[in-house]
């Protein structure tokens, strides 16, 4: 109620996008590596932390109120669908590659390996993928709790970081196990155990009340091959870089890996969308291969940490163009604009 009616719900939006955006470049300046928590524990500024807490709390509480915000206003179209569920997309993997740096990566005696990094992040997109590969198939985007749950956790992580330091990370909480080792095992245990299986059910149940909007088991598993390809190939690349790419640079790897997954899915919603077939394979898979082929072959050698920069700036550019793109022509295939309410002048 306090939103002034005349602001846009893509502006709420992006406001909060923009927000957890900004905290990961301000916490990649103190932390590029993931090592500042582990090894040097007064790095990164107590105040970081503690604005970390305000940013993911604002993007949560914005990316909560703005659908209700586009109903208050009558302004629900699909570009604003669009808009919430492909930045989410993107945030997803921000919100897990931010947390890394309290926990910080493996010096030998505490923090976690950067290969459990890679499996944590590749298990939150797994999940936020089975969401939208639902409603591809149901037509109902069924948001489990634990969205809710992994935002009221990061909130109080940030927090207890902030008040009472990183070296709470670094101390055994319960039998041995650090925080951090009961969030990966509460982590896969909800995924494995209460997301995924109710994934299954939700588009099992529609298959009994015969409302899915796939019939064929090759069209609703269809969305599943360009992720599941996605996945190989980076994992490829992580098992058998010759020069440990991944522990080289983890922080450049992990922003390639959401973006990549980022731009897979945002094609998957908007074929969920507008109840089209999603392309086989994803144009980023074919450079993919090329430069994982290079990398794990040799070919690349000492050029190996180049190439992955060079990559990933090009698929982040990749990705932002296709977003400004599809936005634009969405908006003025509906003839209104993105961030305000004002209708376009037809020409």
């Amino acid at each position: 109620q306090i939103v002034p009616l005349w602001i846009a719900p893509n502006l709420l939006t992006f406001s909060g996008f923009v927000m957890i955006l900004f905290n990961y470049f301000l916490i990649s300046f103190y932390d590029w590596d993931y090592t500042a928590s582990g090894t040097s524990p007064g790095l990164v500024p107590t105040w970081v932390w503690l604005f970390s807490a305000f940013t993911t709390f604002c993007a949560y509480a914005l990316d909560s109120i703005d659908g209700k915000h586009a109903r208050r206003t009558q302004s629900s179209t699909p570009l604003g669908e669009l808009f919430d569920h492909g930045l989410d997309s993107w945030a997803t993997s921000i919100f897990v590659l931010s947390f890394f740096s309290v926990c910080s990566r493996d010096n030998g005696k505490t923090g976690v390996s950067v290969y459990t990094m890679y499996i944590y992040l590749s298990i939150v997109l797994f999940n936020f993928m089975c969401s939208h590969w639902e409603k591809y198939n149901t037509g109902v985007l069924f948001l489990p709790w634990g969205y809710d749950i992994s935002q009221v956790v990061l909130i109080a992580a940030y927090l207890l970081t902030g008040t009472v330091g990183v070296e709470v990370w670094q101390k055994p909480l319960l039998f041995g196990y650090y925080i951090t080792d009961v969030l990966v095992i509460l982590l896969i245990g909800f995924s494995l155990f209460l997301s995924f299986p109710q994934t299954l059910y939700n588009i099992h149940r529609a298959h009994l009340k015969k409302t899915l909007k796939n019939d064929s088991l090759y069209e609703g598993l269809l969305p599943l091959v360009s992720p599941l390809l996605l996945f190989i190939l980076l994992t490829v690349w992580v098992v058998l870089s010759p020069s440990n790419i991944l522990a080289k640079q983890p922080r450049l790897f992990l922003w390639m890996v959401g973006v990549a997954f980022s731009n897979v899915i945002c094609k998957v919603i908007i074929c969920q969308m507008s109840s089209t077939r999603p392309e086989l394979f994803h144009w980023f898979l074919f450079p993919l291969a090329l430069v994982v082929y290079a990398a794990v072959s040799g070919l690349l050698g000492s050029m190996e940490e180049a190439v992955l920069g060079v990559f990933t700036t090009l698929v982040t550019a990749a990705h932002v163009h296709y977003g400004v793109c599809v936005g634009w022509q969405l908006s003025e295939h509906l003839n209104i604009y993105i961030f305000s309410l004002k209708k376009r002048v037809q020409e």
